[in-house]
C-alpha cells in the first residue's frame, strides 16, 4: 500500500493520456485559428443546404403527432435493445430470464394496445361514415 503522501504510480499511463489529449485539442484548435481562413464574404454567414441558398423562414409548424410517434418509436426501440441483450444471455438467465422478459413483452404489449386504443397512433383525422354521422345528429 502506498503512503498518502505518494504518488500511485498505477496513474502515470492515465495522467499523459489525458495531457495528450488536452494538448492535441489545443494544437488543433490553434492551428485552425492561425491558419484559418481570414477573408469574410457577405454570404460566409448564410445558412445553406446542399450549396443551395435556402428560402423562405424555417418556423414550420410540426403536428404534435409526429412529435408523439417519434417518441413512441425511441420507447419501443429502446425496449428491443434490452429484449436483444436479453436473447444474447439466454442460456445464462435460464426459466427465471425468460419468464421476467414475458413479463416485459406482456407490459409492452398492454401498452402498445392502450396507445392504440386512445388513437395515439393514429396520424390523421378520424373519418366517419354518413351513417355514424346521420346517428350523431
Amino acid at each position: 500500500m502506498n503512503h498518502p503522501d505518494q504518488f500511485n504510480p498505477e496513474v502515470w499511463p492515465l495522467v499523459v493520456y489525458c495531457l495528450a489529449v488536452f494538448g492535441l485539442i489545443a494544437l488543433m484548435l490553434g492551428l485552425s485559428y492561425f491558419l484559418g481562413q481570414k477573408r469574410r464574404d457577405p454570404a460566409t454567414d448564410e445558412p445553406f443546404e446542399s450549396g443551395i441558398i435556402s428560402q423562405g423562414s424555417a418556423r414550420l409548424r410540426i403536428s404534435v403527432a409526429y412529435y408523439l410517434v417519434a417518441i413512441l418509436f425511441i420507447v419501443f426501440d429502446l425496449e428491443a435493445i434490452y429484449l436483444f441483450s436479453w436473447s444474447i444471455a439466454f442460456f445464462e438467465t435460464g426459466l427465471l430470464g425468460f419468464i421476467e422478459a414475458t413479463v416485459f413483452i406482456v407490459i409492452l404489449l398492454v401498452g402498445l394496445i392502450y396507445l392504440w386504443r386512445l388513437g395515439a397512433l393514429e396520424w390523421g383525422g378520424h373519418q366517419e361514415s354518413l351513417v355514424d354521422r346521420k346517428d350523431h345528429r
